[in-house]
């Protein structure tokens, strides 16, 4: 029996997907996502991969590709999508602002690697985060280290933007904080449409940066001429 639901359903999955839009602000996992060890999801998905690469026609008794399912996997599982487990969240350490800088600082040009959820392609580009501090400060490093576990899933650009700013909001227990993120997407540049020039750019602005003056000064520090105002 057809099932029209169903096929609608599908529908709009594929209509999600082609047009590359979120659905959740919050990373799709499921309850269950961490009750099997690292080791036991790499040796599931190392049978997956082989399973995909048989289905095209591969030969993995080939010396070049006997090794890439358990590559793929754990690249997959400690790399690519290592962000998905709470365990691996860097540690965001913040300290009393004792020499009462009360300016915005900004960490600029933080290279992002990502993924996107739609077609598990590639996402690169720049992250550029800023805050002012409410009596915290968090060391350079842990910036940079809070965009790459945020990078390290599967990804929609908005969720990464708004997740970065989020846990740096928590961290320094102040609303003013912004991300602005630059970055190509390889599923828009290799595949459909295949523009290779064009390029995403998302932000999220919290607190004083939602005004004018603050959230042009930002921009300036980091040379985007935009039209966020």
């Amino acid at each position: 029996m057809f099932d029209v639901n169903s096929k609608m359903n599908e529908e709009r999955s594929e209509e999600i997907g082609e047009n590359h839009v979120g659905t959740s602000a919050k990373t799709p996992l499921r309850a269950d996502a961490f009750e099997i060890s690292d080791k036991e999801k790499i040796a599931k998905i190392q049978e997956s991969v082989k399973d995909i690469l048989e289905t095209l026609g591969m030969d993995l008794t080939d010396d070049s590709l006997q090794g890439t399912p358990k590559r793929v996997a754990k690249s997959f599982v400690n790399e690519l999508f290592m962000g998905l487990n709470p365990a691996n969240m860097p540690k965001a350490s913040t300290f009393d602002n004792n020499y009462n800088y009360g300016e915005m600082l900004v960490e600029k040009n933080i290279i992002v690697y990502s993924t996107c959820e739609h077609h598990l392609l590639p996402i690169v580009g720049r992250a550029h985060v800023a805050y002012i501090s409410d009596g915290r400060v968090i060391g350079l490093s842990k910036m940079n280290r809070i965009v790459e576990y945020f990078s390290k899933r599967p990804q929609v650009q908005e969720r990464l933007t708004m997740q970065v700013v989020q846990a740096l909001q928590e961290a320094l227990g102040t609303q003013d904080v912004a991300c602005v993120i630059d970055a190509k997407h390889l599923c828009v540049n290799s595949r459909g449409i295949k523009d290779i020039e064009s390029s995403t750019v998302t932000s999220e602005f919290g607190g004083k940066f939602k005004e004018k003056d603050t959230k042009r000064e930002f921009l300036d520090y980091i040379k985007m001429d935009t039209d966020f105002e």
